[in-house]
C-alpha cells in the first residue's frame, strides 16, 4: 500500500525551535559539522587528558569556558549537539552550585558542531581577573577537574 506524503512526513526527524541548546566555549577553531571528543588535553588544572567533554545549556557558562579556555587562539562559542547521554557537572553541580543552575553537564560521547555564537559579550575584566585568581588558587592547591 502506497503511503501519502503527510504519512511519510510524521517518520522525519522534526526540528524545533523549542528544544534544548547547548553551547560549548573553547579558543579552538572548528567547523560545522566537527566533533569535539574526549582525549585532548584538558584546559584546568594540570592539563592531563580529559576524560569528558563539557557542555551548557546557558551562554554565560559558554563565555566562562571560552574566556577561561587556554591557547592563544580566538575565544569561541559553539551550537553542538550531545551524540550520547549527558550528565550533572559534578564540578560544579556537587557543591558549588547545588540543583545545577549553571546548566552545566558532561558526557564521555563526541559532540557534534551545528553553528556558532559570533556576536556575544564577555566578562567585564574585573570578574575575569577574579576568577582567573580563583582558578590560579585552585591550582596552587593541587585541586582537580573530577574525572571519576
Amino acid at each position: 500500500m502506497e503511503q501519502n506524503k503527510s504519512e511519510n512526513k510524521s517518520a522525519e526527524t522534526i526540528h524545533s525551535p523549542f528544544s534544548q541548546t547547548f553551547f560549548h566555549g573553547t579558543k579552538a577553531e572548528l567547523k560545522i559539522g566537527d566533533f569535539i571528543e574526549i582525549g585532548l588535553n584538558s584546559n584546568y588544572g594540570q592539563n592531563k587528558k580529559a576524560k569528558y567533554i563539557y557542555l551548557t545549556a546557558t551562554l554565560d557558562a559558554a563565555i566562562w569556558g571560552a574566556e577561561l579556555a587556554s591557547g592563544e587562539g580566538r575565544e569561541r562559542i559553539y551550537l553542538v549537539e550531545p551524540t550520547g547521554p549527558i550528565e550533572d557537572d559534578p564540578n560544579l553541580t556537587d557543591k558549588k552550585f547545588p540543583g545545577n543552575p549553571t546548566k552545566s553537564f558532561r558526557s564521555a560521547h563526541p559532540f557534534k558542531v551545528v553553528g556558532e555564537i559570533t556576536v556575544w559579550q564577555g566578562h567585564s575584566p574585573e570578574q575575569l581577573k577574579a576568577m582567573k585568581d580563583g582558578i590560579e588558587r585552585a591550582k596552587q592547591l593541587d585541586i582537580e577537574a573530577i574525572e571519576d
